[in-house]
């Protein structure tokens, strides 16, 4: 078979090519390279590239698959980490100088699970320096493949960007105060961060302990759910990791959402929107009554203390982590990092607690906002992909999901008239993935924003 096409379609697609020996999983990742060779030097989406052992990797895939058949449904499909996820032999940098020589002794948790599952895994994704947000890296920036000289959304950046430009099928990202969704909103592709607890963070450079969450980001909505199959459940070696049973993530997904009801929280999420994404959302919203659901409005009065709740927590749970390790090596560290390792430091304990109590309350405003609801749906960011040098234009509307935990979505749901992707946020209750899913399914196959591609 022509592998000239590989690169573009979804996993789903591409492993039912495999079980079928139309395609080998050596000639797929092959593809994935040269597609890479192709469009990286625009993009610059990998800090580390591991082109040989994901060849033998592939090689031994294949005969795998000739003798006992495919290990999972990411069997043989060529993936990437963001670059905080430990990688046994292979430099993990967290996209900073100060960790720039640190090769780990072992795997991370989803990194384990990935190559159990027969991933391939192609290299390292490019972040923002400690997943602190921006484009500050002491690498190459970060392309948006919609437009290089826009930016593609951090601190997962070379994630969104490599799956995107289809360098990859799936890329694992994490997300703190939106660094999974915001990346997947302004480069057009779906992001998913989990349940707090539902995927491991052993092995994961911290951020925050109490607000990091893992998850994948794909260009569609069942490859997300493939995915997140892979690498859901407990891990004894992660304090936070819940013992909340793994359901099958695919089972079920529909087209049509009759006896959904969505909530639309409208006053807290949709007002000083980019007028382009405020359309979006509006046409997103009839879709989704045409598909059958029904719109409840509801009100979260605190979500407008979220953000400083975010950046307080953050902040100070991030010195805690990252102090010892920089102290003595500021000047090596950049500005945007710096400056919250440093505020993080003088954060006073009462500001830090207070941000706790926030946090407590808007568990209990989004649990009576789903309370009648199956989901809530919401614009992902205000504004679509800003300019490299004007990256605080694009104000993510992400950061109370991670004060909740709550398992949410982002996915495309329309193009600016310059051609830039705008996202759109489906949340549910704790550990329900599979109703998230299955709207944004629902939503994904009534449209064709996931299949537009880059003009690169």
């Amino acid at each position: 078979m022509a592998t000239q096409g590989l690169h573009y379609l979804p996993i789903s697609r591409v492993a039912r090519l495999l079980r079928e020996r139309k395609v080998s999983c050596l000639e797929v990742t092959e593809a994935a390279w040269a597609r890479i060779d192709q469009v990286n030097p625009l993009v610059n989406a990998f800090i580390t590239f591991q082109r040989e052992e994901s060849l033998l990797a592939a090689r031994e895939a294949d005969g795998l698959m000739k003798s006992n058949g495919p290990t999972s449904p990411l069997h043989g499909i060529p993936i990437s980490l963001k670059d905080l996820y430990d990688t046994e032999g292979l430099l993990t940098t967290a996209g900073s100088r100060v960790m720039a020589d640190r090769v780990p002794d072992r795997d991370s948790t989803v990194t384990r699970r990935l190559r159990e599952a027969g991933a391939i895994l192609l290299g390292k994704a490019g972040m923002s320096e400690f997943a602190c947000g921006g484009s500050d890296n002491y690498l190459d920036i970060v392309a948006n493949p919609w437009d290089i000289k826009r930016y593609p959304g951090g601190s997962s950046s070379g994630s969104g960007a490599s799956v995107a430009a289809g360098m990859n099928y799936a890329s694992m990202g994490s997300d703190t105060g939106g660094s999974i969704r915001t990346p997947a909103s302004l480069s057009g592709v779906v992001g998913l961060k989990a349940t707090y607890g539902r995927v491991s963070r052993f092995g994961v450079v911290t951020l925050s302990w109490t607000l990091d969450h893992a998850g994948p980001l794909t260009r569609t909505v069942r490859d997300a759910a493939m995915v997140l199959q892979a690498v859901a459940g407990h891990d004894p070696l992660d304090a936070a990791s819940s013992r909340e049973r793994v359901p099958n993530f695919t089972r079920g997904l529909s087209r049509k959402l009759e006896g959904r009801t969505l909530a639309v929280p409208r006053q807290a999420f949709y007002t000083d929107l980019d007028p382009q994404v405020a359309e979006a959302m509006e046409e997103a919203l009839r879709v989704l009554q045409r598909l059958g659901a029904r719109l409840k409005e509801v009100e979260i009065p605190t979500v407008g203390a979220a953000q400083d709740a975010v950046v307080a927590i953050m902040q100070a749970e991030g010195a805690a982590y990252h102090w010892e390790r920089v102290k003595d090596r500021l000047d090596e560290v950049g500005p945007k990092a710096r400056a919250r390792i440093i505020k993080g430091f003088m954060t006073p304990a009462v500001t830090y607690i207070q941000a706790h109590r926030i946090r407590t309350i808007l568990i209990e405003e989004f649990r009576q906002a789903l309370s009648g609801a199956d989901a809530m749906v919401l614009p992902t960011t205000k504004k679509p992909a800003p300019r490299l040098d004007d990256i605080t234009t694009a104000t993510a509307l992400t950061p109370p999901f991670n004060m909740t935990g709550l398992p949410t979505l982002s996915m495309p749901c329309g193009f600016t008239e310059e051609g830039l992707p705008i996202g759109m946020q489906i949340a549910g209750r704790a550990f329900d993935e599979p109703t998230v899913f299955n709207i944004a399914h629902a939503y994904e196959t009534a449209t064709d924003w996931h299949k537009r591609r880059p003009p690169l």
